[in-house]
């Protein structure tokens, strides 16, 4: 079980990530500041901290965006995807790893985007 204090504590009963084996699965990451507050409105904005929360997890036990081999990613409207996926190519720029994206009827605390997502320790 994996926790940091780098990012928002988790909203329920689970950990930041779990390692199993080689593979690092991160539970799913909402705009939350460390404060716990949701960042501004825009999609832009929100995708860039989630993934600088994620960054920090992988971070926490000595991994980098490099060493993803899988992110899943839900949306609240698909016609966000564009602007997503500008700020998620800045964050991949070596390795791309496979993905999924859809759209979902609601995310918690009403955001636009929750990412999570799987790395190898190889």
């Amino acid at each position: 079980m994996i926790n940091t204090k780098n990012v928002p504590e988790a909203l329920g009963p689970y950990s930041h990530a779990m390692k199993v084996g080689d593979l690092l699965y991160t539970s799913g990451q909402i705009p939350l500041n460390l404060k716990g507050e949701i960042v501004s409105g825009d999609v832009k904005a929100q995708t860039k901290q989630v993934l600088d929360n994620l960054g920090a997890i992988l971070k926490e036990v000595g991994l980098d965006f490099d060493n993803v081999v899988k992110t899943l990613i839900f949306i609240s409207d698909m016609n966000h995807f564009e602007d997503i996926n500008e700020v998620y190519s800045e964050y991949f720029t070596g390795k791309l790893p496979a993905r999924s994206c859809v759209e979902v009827s609601r995310l918690p605390k009403d955001v636009k985007v929750e990412i999570e997502l799987i790395a190898s320790f190889k």
